[in-house]
């Protein structure tokens, strides 16, 4: 039978004689399950092979300098070309997404005292960079975006509050029409942290070109990837030299000087987070397909919601900007866990598996955080007698950890086929009446 009557017929049976869920003795939609892939690899090609072989040709695997009289530029071109997509003046490449949220915690002076607004529910990075800077986490609740709720915001705000970290999490873009103001109202910075959502955009604007500071991630899991890698963006000289700096044992490179004019700043204690050669030829290739990657992508999330959206009752994730969301999966609400918890296992056995939010953690409720447990027991972070007197842990957080029981969805692979795309709407529509 054609995929796309057989996709029809289930449609037009929706809400009557829909076909029997394979979990109560109907046939599965799919023979083998259906797995989505990273993205970034699947686009590897002759672009990344040949900018991997022009480093070892020429023996240049460092970025700053190596054999041979011609400098290397392949992290240099990614840093102009990357800047230039993400629609800001400056971009550094580093070694991690971690490697770029510390160096953006050093760019913005965070330090003991400091406070640092962040959402609930993130990578365990977002929360452990201001540890590590010596400043305190401060946790926000979710809303139904998964990211921060701005409405969560303002009121956690004290006299030592430095900075709100936007987390764009799992291809969704937080608020930032709601979120911007309430920082700009109390003199905070913003952080983007964009290292789920590389390619996403805000209401026209790419992510990452709305806050003082943004971070990149170009892990296994991200949009583009060399397996590693990260990048940190801004619009301000001076951020930009302080992160330059940072990332490079304090000091500051001729070409990242020439970029800013002219150096303000002295010497100071850094790290060493810069990029390789060969990381850098790889993340080139990547971010000239970076638009393809995300269009496709986005195509087969549209391709599902637009199959499934007519179903009675249905509701999905919030999307702040639809349009700017990358389509990472699509994620629908039910109204208790116990609902949730069937959908998974009636889906998984049509074998196409649906899963909760994922990709972070829920960092209050984690031990170390609870226990406030860290390098050593006289860490700055947490002795302050504010440090002493705030409290973690589930109470902290109950809407988050309720939002979160209460959703999945069916990852989106940007080379899912259409046949594949219409097994997912297959399968909602036959076990989503079912189960609600």
């Amino acid at each position: 039978m054609d995929r796309r009557k057989f996709v029809g017929a289930i449609a037009a049976a929706a809400g009557s004689a829909a076909p029997l869920p394979a979990a109560q003795g109907g046939k599965p939609v799919r023979e083998k399950p259906l797995n989505a892939d990273y993205w970034g690899p699947q686009y590897y090609d002759q672009q990344e092979r040949q900018h991997l072989n022009e480093v070892l040709d020429t023996g240049r695997p460092f970025r700053w300098y190596g054999r041979g009289s011609q400098p290397p530029m392949k992290v240099a071109t990614f840093e102009k070309e990357f800047a230039a997509r993400m629609n800001t003046k400056y971009a550094l490449a580093v070694t991690s997404g971690t490697a770029a949220l510390e160096t953006a915690m050093a760019a913005l002076q965070i330090g003991p005292g400091d406070e640092v607004i962040i959402p609930a529910w993130t990578w365990h990075s977002s929360a452990t960079a201001v540890v590590r800077a010596g400043g305190l986490p401060v946790f926000a609740e979710i809303d139904e975006s998964f990211n921060i709720d701005p409405k969560d915001i303002e009121h956690r705000i004290t006299p030592k509050t430095k900075l709100i970290m936007a987390v764009h999490l799992q291809g969704c873009p937080a608020d930032m029409d709601a979120i911007l103001p309430i920082a700009r109202k109390h003199g905070i910075k913003v952080l983007e942290d964009c290292a789920q959502s590389v390619g996403g955009s805000y209401k026209g604007k790419p992510l990452g070109s709305m806050g003082d500071i943004s971070i990149y991630s170009h892990q296994l899991n991200k949009t583009i990837t060399a397996g590693e890698g990260g990048a940190v963006v801004t619009n301000d000289p001076v951020l930009f030299e302080r992160a330059s700096r940072f990332h490079d044992l304090g000091s500051i490179r001729g070409l990242h000087g020439g970029i800013v004019g002219k150096p303000v700043l002295d010497v100071f204690v850094g790290a060493n987070y810069r990029m390789s050669e060969f990381t850098g030829g790889v993340m080139l290739a990547q971010l000239r397909k970076l638009d393809r990657i995300v269009g496709d992508v986005r195509s087969n999330a549209r391709r599902v919601y637009d199959g499934i959206r007519d179903l009675s009752g249905i509701r999905f994730r919030h999307l702040p900007d639809p349009a700017g969301d990358l389509g990472t999966a699509v994620f629908i609400r039910f109204n208790t866990k116990q609902q949730r918890e069937k959908f998974q296992s009636m889906m998984r056995a049509e074998n196409v598996p649906v899963a909760p939010p994922g990709g972070s953690v829920v960092m209050p409720v984690l031990p170390y955080i609870v226990n406030k447990v860290t390098v050593h027991p006289d860490w700055p972070t947490w002795t302050s007698p504010r440090g002493k007197s705030i409290k973690y842990g589930p109470a902290t957080c109950p809407r988050t950890l309720d939002i979160l029981d209460r959703f999945a969805g069916p990852a989106i692979d940007p080379k899912y086929t259409t046949r594949e795309t219409d097994d997912i709407i297959a399968a909602i529509r036959k076990v989503y009446p079912a189960v609600v």
